[in-house]
C-alpha cells in the first residue's frame, strides 16, 4: 500500500461537517431562530433596526436601582464630523482614579447603538468598580467606513483627555467590544498605536468580526447555520467597504486581520464559539499576536454560536464565559 501526502493546499481547502451546538445552546437557538436568522441580506437591515430599536432598555432601567449613574453627553467627533455621543456609566460608589472599559457595540456594522450589549458591561462595572464608556458610532452602509472606526476614536481620545473630570485612571483604560464592536475594538488598539494616541491598558474582543474576506474554513462550515452566518458576514462587510470588500486596498483599522504588525499592542483577551463563522478569523488573530511577541489570552467556548453567551445567557458554557472574562479583568488590573 502507497501513502500519500495532500500539499498543504489540499488539505486546508478540505472543510468537515460543522461542529455541533452545545446542547443547551442548541436548543436555545431553536428558539430565537425565527427572530434571528442566520443569513441577513441588505434589504432586511431596515426591519431589523425597527425591531431591535423595540428592545432597547431605557437608560432609568440600566441604573440598577441607583447603583450605577448614567450620563449621556455630546462630545466633538472626528474633525469636520459631527459630533458623537457617549454614555457614562459609573457605580454610584466607585469614587476617582478608576479603571474604564471603553465600549464598542456589536451589530455587523449596520445595527446596534451605545446601549447594546451594555448589560454585561454593567456587571463587570459593579462587580469591579469601572466606569463604562460606550460610544454611539455611526453605522453603515450610510456612513461607511472610515466613519464607524473614527467615531470611535474621536470618543477614546476625549475620554482620555476628560479622565480626571469621569474619575478615570487614564493608564487603566481598555477597549471592549462583542461581534463588530470587537472588531472594532481591535481597530482601535492599532490605531492608537499607530497614531501615538491613548496608550491602552488591555483590550476585550468578544467573538470580534475581524476579516472581511469571509474565506475561513469556519465561514464555509457555518454557512445558514447558527447566528451571523457567512451570508450575514458580507452583507456587513459589504456595507462598511462597499466595492472595496474583499480587495487589496481595504484599511487594518477597519479589519484588523490586514493589519501585517501586530507588534505593540495592548494584552488581548480573544475568545470565540468553535460553532461560529468567526472561529477561525479569532483564533488566527491571537496566534498572530503570539508571534509578534505579544500577550493574548484565547478561549474557543465547544459548541458555541455566535453570541450564545448573549442570547442563552443561563446555559452552563454560557456562566463559563462570562467569569472568564471577568477572571481575565481581574489579573489585568490587578483587582
Amino acid at each position: 500500500m502507497t501513502a500519500t501526502i495532500e500539499s498543504a493546499s489540499t488539505s486546508q481547502d478540505r472543510v468537515g461537517p460543522p461542529p455541533p451546538f452545545d446542547p443547551e445552546l442548541a436548543a436555545a437557538l431553536t428558539l430565537v431562530a425565527d427572530m434571528l436568522p442566520s443569513a441577513i441580506l441588505p434589504e432586511m437591515i431596515p426591519a431589523m433596526r425597527e425591531g431591535l430599536a423595540v428592545l432597547d432598555v431605557p437608560l432609568s432601567e440600566l441604573t440598577r436601582d441607583g447603583a450605577v449613574t448614567i450620563e449621556e453627553r455630546q462630545v466633538p467627533g472626528p474633525v469636520g464630523e459631527p459630533d458623537i455621543s457617549l454614555l457614562i456609566c459609573r457605580p454610584a460608589n466607585a469614587g476617582t482614579g478608576r479603571p474604564a472599559i471603553y465600549h464598542t457595540h456589536g451589530g455587523g456594522m449596520i445595527l446596534g447603538n451605545s446601549r447594546t450589549g451594555l448589560e454585561d458591561l454593567l456587571d463587570w462595572a459593579l462587580e469591579l468598580g469601572l466606569v463604562v464608556v460606550s460610544v454611539e458610532y455611526r453605522l453603515a452602509p450610510e456612513h461607511p467606513d472610515p466613519a464607524p472606526i473614527e467615531d470611535c476614536y474621536a470618543g477614546l481620545v476625549w475620554t482620555a483627555e476628560h479622565a480626571d473630570e469621569l474619575g478615570i485612571d487614564p493608564d487603566q483604560i481598555i477597549v471592549a467590544g462583542t461581534s463588530a464592536g470587537g472588531g472594532l475594538a481591535a481597530g482601535l488598539a492599532l490605531l492608537a498605536r499607530d497614531r501615538r494616541g491613548p496608550a491602552l491598558a488591555a483590550q476585550v474582543l468578544m467573538c470580534p468580526m475581524l476579516d472581511d474576506r469571509n474565506d475561513t474554513p469556519s465561514s464555509r462550515q457555518m454557512a445558514g447555520r447558527g447566528v451571523w452566518d457567512s451570508t450575514a458576514n458580507t452583507t456587513g462587510w459589504t456595507a462598511l467597504l462597499g466595492d472595496a470588500c474583499g480587495g487589496p486596498d481595504v484599511s487594518p483599522y477597519a479589519a484588523p486581520a490586514r493589519a501585517v504588525d501586530l507588534s505593540g499592542l495592548p494584552p488581548a483577551f480573544v475568545d470565540v464559539g468553535s460553532a461560529e463563522t468567526f472561529r477561525d478569523e479569532d483564533v488566527a488573530y491571537a496566534t498572530r499576536i503570539w508571534q509578534a511577541g505579544g500577550v493574548a489570552e484565547l478561549h474557543v467556548w465547544p459548541g458555541g454560536f455566535h453570541g450564545f453567551d448573549t442570547l442563552a445567557p443561563q446555559a452552563a458554557i454560557s456562566q463559563e464565559a462570562k467569569a472568564a472574562r471577568v477572571r481575565w479583568l481581574r489579573r489585568q488590573l490587578g483587582l
